[in-house]
């Protein structure tokens, strides 16, 4: 199968993927600051959720994902899921290319704040990849499994009732003197207005824009066109709906079947 983008290095596209949607608030921060690279993203929709799965088969689906996006031509690759990044960046670093994680930008951003949440998926805080971070920086450290935020925003009800209800009990088990809240999941900054209206009192750090100010220092603003092209392994019209809803724009978006990763 031939590559979307031509092959020379300096043109080379960025391979940006996730679990689903969430990773599309990383993939725009990536756009904004460098708005002449190409991007290639791919949502694995038949197989969200990662955060309740093994951490083995996590693992797997980042290799399958990352090799498919490098015969797709990328040049670099940013793992835009917290999961992932959590369980699998040591294989990822094998592959050969600069590989970008979510969850160190998002830590250096809670650098002034002295007692730091992380909320996200159940793999993730176990996998406590953000508290030892954190800890060895010397913060104090709460965490919380958020689980059901992922498929509220998967399914588009980021502004219903039901997300209120939600993000109520999960909040009622914060601390008080909590000063800085980390979203550890691409998705949760979907959820930022509703969580800035229930704590207004914390600062909400998400992982995108510091990990596109980090992707863009290490690989500069190389030419291209712009361009990017979508792939997901469920269904795209339902991708490209709820991409819409999210306030992104979908010109190409291609099916992948599993067996083709």
């Amino acid at each position: 199968m031939a590559a979307d983008f031509p092959g020379n290095t300096e043109a080379a596209p960025v391979g940006v993927f996730d679990s689903g949607v969430g990773g599309l608030t990383v993939l725009e921060a990536l756009r904004r600051a460098l708005p002449g690279r190409d991007f290639i993203y791919f949502g694995d929709t038949a197989r969200v959720p990662y955060g309740s799965k093994p951490p083995e088969l996590v693992r797997r689906f980042a290799w399958e994902i990352s090799g498919f996006l490098l015969r797709r031509g990328a040049g670099a690759i940013v793992v835009a899921c917290n999961t992932a990044s959590s369980l699998a960046l040591g294989d990822l670093r094998r592959l050969g290319v600069p590989v970008f994680d979510v969850i160190g930008p998002a830590v250096l951003e809670a650098a002034d704040y002295h007692h730091v949440g992380v909320i996200g998926t159940r793999a993730t805080v176990a996998s406590r990849a953000y508290q030892q971070r954190l800890e060895a920086a010397g913060k104090r450290v709460w965490a919380l499994a958020t689980p059901l935020f992922v498929p509220i925003v998967e399914e588009g009800l980021w502004n219903d009732a039901v997300a209120e209800l939600v993000a109520r009990h999960y909040l009622e088990a914060a601390p008080h003197d909590l000063e800085a809240l980390i979203l550890g999941c691409t998705h949760y900054p979907y959820l930022k207005p509703l969580l800035a209206r229930l704590r207004p009192q914390l600062k909400l750090i998400d992982s995108a824009a510091p990990t596109a100010a980090r992707v863009a220092a290490a690989l500069g603003p190389k030419a291209g066109s712009g361009s990017v092209v979508h792939y997901v392994s469920g269904d795209p019209d339902a991708y490209r709906a709820l991409a819409q809803r999210l306030g992104v724009r979908v010109d190409q978006v291609r099916k992948v079947e599993l067996g083709e990763l």
